[in-house]
């Protein structure tokens, strides 16, 4: 009699670890959930994924892991986040302080960044690493304001993340007494020499990108080189812009253009640029991201808390029902990306009192395959498919917040968070297991993390400030 489970598959594969029986979402063209699933990896490709009766007629594994408790996704992109000068310093900035943009930035901000050594840049970007993948996130695009590169691209390949950095990089002459043709060629040269350094490439998980600062720190001659660069080493660039009404003032007033006019006059834009925040634009503006296809970065959370009047101008909903690629980032606010999808799926149904708006799947699709595709990498990760990457995530279901299970969809976006990752890989290699890092003492890592804070802090000079004393 003929075996109804007959496997179609007539080849065995070896794989190196064979997790069966879980809950998969996919990601795949046709978003399948997969539920009694298995995936199977092969050093660092995937070689199965499908129902766990057909992996027992098609996989022979060295390891097989149970996973009827998991819910498999792919590894989250976190599009924007500050690796460095945020989180040895976490939560030092005040938030009841009204003191506008330049001033915070002056005082608060810049301050700490500056008093960081390559040895707590080197730290902080491990630190934040370690926080990423313990929540899911397997891929970053950092916001561009690393100030020692060789320090963080050493500690970040230690962690085995994978992510795009850059060099702080700003040409913008602000003292009449500075020599701005010199800003220009030593922005430029910055540029060109970290893309060299640390160049992009299948083997390199960690590589550099033309990044830059972004607002009004760069003039158009390296915004110009920036472009050039990326668009023959097909890279990418990524900038902040329009979190206030600020940058627009400044562009209206310098150059007779809103900002996003005056880059799309200068022919930067393009599907290689993702822009941060993008809050404060009109129509006009949005017409040139559209017509670009140039990326847009959604930090929901930190223009929340840092009153860029997201919920009032923000065009987030015009900009998606016009097929602008839209992914999140977290701003190094907290590196846990599933409370950004969270928030993502909350403010404009609020705003707009549309239940409608960015809906979970929506918020999943923004922080997988929307943005491998702005990190031109939607070949390698972003789903999980037979040949690309093995980065993934397993999502413990074993907890309260998962349980009953009945959408899981949903319940991985709008009741889970990093909190529930047990496990993560990248590249084939298990960084996370059992809620644990298998790179990092964190013990030792958090210890070092709380001497070099204090010892920034100290010699930042930015104050201290409490509503209530602390004794």
């Amino acid at each position: 009699m003929e075996d109804k489970h007959q496997s179609p598959f007539t080849n065995v594969e070896h794989a190196d670890t064979l997790i069966s029986g879980a809950t998969i979402i996919t990601m795949d063209a046709k978003r399948r959930i997969i539920k009694d699933a298995a995936l199977a990896i092969s050093a660092d490709k995937i070689i199965f994924v499908g129902k766990s009766i057909d992996a027992e007629h098609a996989i022979n594994a060295k390891e097989i892991i149970d996973g009827s408790r998991f819910v498999i996704t792919p590894g989250f992109i976190d599009g924007h986040v500050h690796i460095t000068g945020d989180l040895l310093t976490r939560g030092y900035v005040p938030d009841e302080i009204d003191v506008g943009f330049e001033k915070k930035l002056n005082k608060w901000v810049i301050p700490r960044y500056h008093a960081h050594t390559p040895e707590d840049e080197r730290l902080s970007a491990q630190l934040d690493a370690l926080e990423m993948v313990r929540s899911g996130t397997t891929c970053f695009l950092e916001a561009g304001t690393v100030r020692h590169l060789d320090a963080v691209v050493d500690g970040l390949k230690e962690s085995g993340i994978r992510g795009r950095v850059g060099t702080w990089v700003e040409g913008r002459a602000y003292d009449p007494s500075d020599n701005q043709s010199t800003l220009i060629d030593e922005a430029i040269e910055l540029l060109e020499n970290e893309v060299k350094q640390y160049p992009a490439s299948s083997e390199n998980k960690i590589s550099a990108w033309p990044l830059l600062v972004g607002h009004i720190t760069n003039p158009d001659e390296v915004w110009l080189a920036a472009k050039a660069l990326a668009d023959s080493r097909g890279l990418g660039i990524s900038a902040h812009m329009s979190p206030y009404s600020t940058d627009a003032e400044w562009f209206l007033a310098h150059t007779g253009r809103r900002p996003l006019e005056h880059l799309a006059e200068l022919g930067v834009l393009g599907n290689n640029v993702s822009l941060t925040h993008v809050v404060h634009i009109d129509e006009s503006e949005l017409a040139c991201l559209k017509q670009s296809n140039t990326n847009v970065i959604h930090c929901s959370i930190a223009a929340m808390r840092d009153a860029c009047g997201i919920t009032a101008v923000g065009l987030f909903p015009e900009m998606a029902k016009a097929g602008i690629n839209i992914f999140l980032g977290t701003d190094g606010y907290a590196s846990d990306l599933m409370h950004t999808m969270k928030m993502t799926t909350a403010i404009f149904k609020d705003a707009r009192q549309d239940f409608r708006l960015f809906p979970a799947h929506d918020a999943l699709t923004m922080a997988t395959l929307n943005a491998a595709k702005a990190l031109q990498l939607e070949n390698e990760i972003g789903s999980l498919e037979i040949g690309k990457k093995a980065d993934f995530v397993l999502h413990d279901t074993h907890r309260p917040e998962w349980q009953p299970i009945q959408n899981v969809l949903n319940q991985l976006v709008c009741s889970a968070d990093g909190r529930g990752v047990h496990s993560v890989w990248v590249d084939g290699v298990r960084l996370i297991d059992n809620y644990h890092s298998t790179v990092f003492d964190e013990e030792d890592l958090y210890r070092q993390a709380q001497i070099a804070g204090e010892a920034i802090i100290k010699r930042s000079g930015v104050p201290f400030v409490c509503p209530w004393p602390i004794e």
